[in-house]
C-alpha cells in the first residue's frame, strides 16, 4: 500500500528515495515543515523495508517533560520512583527487530540525547533504576522541523548526536512546492474520513472555484491544514465557507504586508515565500541573524526558481540573470533542493537573451 499520496516530481523523487533507503538500516532523519507529512514518510520507510512485519513504535519528544520521557523511551525496574510498582519495558524494547520513530528530536534535553547515543553507538541501554543492560535491534528514524545545525550552535542539541542520526537525511516538500497533488490530496481525505462523520464523498461538489482558491493559497500549516479543511467541508457539507475563509486569509496576508495593496505580484510571491515562519518559532525567540538566515534562504529560493524558469532551466544564463557565478548558482541549487528537470521550466517560460559577460 502506498501511504504517500502525490505524483509530482518532489513526491516521486521522495518514494524513489524511501524504496532505495529502506533496506539499508542506516539512520534516517527526516526534515521538512509543521503538517507537512514527516510521520507519513517515516511509515512508508517502515512497510518498504524488510522490518515491515515487525513493530514500528512512534514515540513524540515534544509531548513529554525529560523525566517521563527517558521512561518511556528506555522503561523502568519496579521501585524506580514513587508509583513504579511494577517493571514496565521501554519503546526501544517494544520496537526491537522493528523500528522506532522519534518525532520531533530536536525537543530532547540535552541529558536525554546522552543516553540516545548510547543506544545508537551500542544497540543497549539500561532501565530506568535498573543495573542490567539490555540489547536490541532498532531501525532509529527521526523527525524534526527545527534546523538542528542552528540548535546545536546555540547549545541545545549534541553534534555527535546529530551525525549519528544524519546518516540519510530526507527532506519533505511543503505542501506549496507541490500544489498539482493537492486533487489527490483531497479526494484522499474525502475518502478517509467520509464513513466516520456519516457523509458520503459524492454529497461534496467540489468546484473550480475551490480549487482555484486550494492553488492559490501559500499553505503555512501544509498537508494537515489541508486535511482540516476537507474534515470541516465534511461536516457542514458545502464548500463555500471554505472558499470564503481562504479568500479572506489571503487578503489579510497581503495587507499585513502592504496596507495600501500596492504590491506586484512578485513582490507578494516573495513575501509569501517567507509565509507561515512565526508558526515554527521555537519556545525560545530566534535572534534576528536567525531570522534574517531562514528569510534569506527562503526568497532565494523561490529568486532562483523564477531565474530558471525564465531561461528555460539554462542554470548558466540564470547565474547571468542573477548576477552570481556559475558555481554559486550549482551550490545553491544543491542546498535548497531545487528540481532543475527541464519539464518544469518549460511550461509558460520567458525565453531571455542574456548577454554576455
Amino acid at each position: 500500500m502506498d501511504l504517500i499520496i502525490g505524483n509530482s516530481q518532489p513526491m516521486q523523487r521522495l518514494k524513489n528515495l524511501i524504496k532505495q533507503v529502506a533496506d539499508t538500516g542506516l539512520n534516517v532523519l527526516v526534515c521538512g515543515e509543521s503538517g507537512v507529512g514527516k510521520e507519513v514518510v517515516a511509515r512508508s520507510l517502515h512497510s518498504e523495508s524488510s522490518r515491515s512485519k515487525k513493530p514500528f513504535v512512534k514515540v513524540n519528544c515534544a509531548a513529554l517533560p525529560g523525566e517521563l520521557l527517558e521512561s518511556e523511551l528506555f522503561g523502568y525496574e519496579k521501585g524506580a520512583f514513587t508509583g513504579a510498582t511494577e517493571a514496565k519495558p521501554g519503546k526501544f524494547e517494544l520496537a526491537d527487530r522493528g523500528a522506532i520513530f522519534l518525532d520531533e528530536i530536536g525537543d530532547m534535553s540535552i541529558a536525554l540525547q546522552a543516553k540516545l547515543l548510547q543506544v545508537l553507538q551500542d544497540s543497549e541501554f539500561c532501565r530506568v533504576g535498573g543495573i542490567k543492560d539490555i540489547k536490541v535491534d532498532v531501525w532509529i528514524i527521526c523527525a524534526t522541523h527545527h534546523d538542528l545545525e542552528v540548535d546545536i550552535q546555540k547549545g541545545k542539541f549534541r553534534e555527535d548526536l546529530f551525525y549519528r542520526i544524519n546518516i540519510i537525511k530526507i527532506k519533505v516538500p511543503p505542501l506549496r512546492e507541490r500544489k498539482e497533488d493537492i486533487p489527490l490530496l483531497v479526494n484522499h481525505f474525502l475518502e478517509k474520513y467520509a464513513d466516520s462523520l456519516n457523509r458520503h464523498p459524492s454529497d461534496l461538489q467540489l468546484s473550480q472555484d475551490l480549487f482555484d482558491c486550494f492553488f492559490q493559497y501559500h499553505w503555512p500549516g501544509n498537508v494537515r491544514e489541508l486535511e482540516n479543511y476537507v474534515q470541516k467541508m465534511l461536516v457542514l457539507g458545502e464548500e463555500r465557507p471554505i472558499i470564503e475563509e481562504l479568500q479572506a486569509k489571503s487578503v489579510r496576508g497581503m495587507e499585513a504586508v502592504s496596507p495600501n495593496n500596492e504590491w506586484s505580484q512578485e513582490e507578494f510571491l516573495l513575501d509569501t515565500a517567507i509565509g507561515g515562519m512565526t508558526k515554527e518559532l521555537d519556545d525560545k525567540f530566534p535572534s534576528l541573524k536567525e531570522i534574517k538566515k531562514e528569510a534569506q534562504a527562503r526568497v532565494e529560493r523561490v529568486v532562483i526558481k523564477e531565474a530558471l524558469r525564465r531561461t528555460a532551466g539554462n542554470k548558466r544564463d540564470a547565474a547571468k540573470l542573477l548576477q552570481i557565478s556559475y558555481k554559486a548558482i550549482l551550490y545553491k541549487i544543491r542546498d535548497y533542493e531545487i528540481n532543475v528537470e527541464p519539464e518544469e521550466f518549460l511550461t509558460n517560460s520567458i525565453h531571455l537573451k542574456i548577454p554576455e559577460g
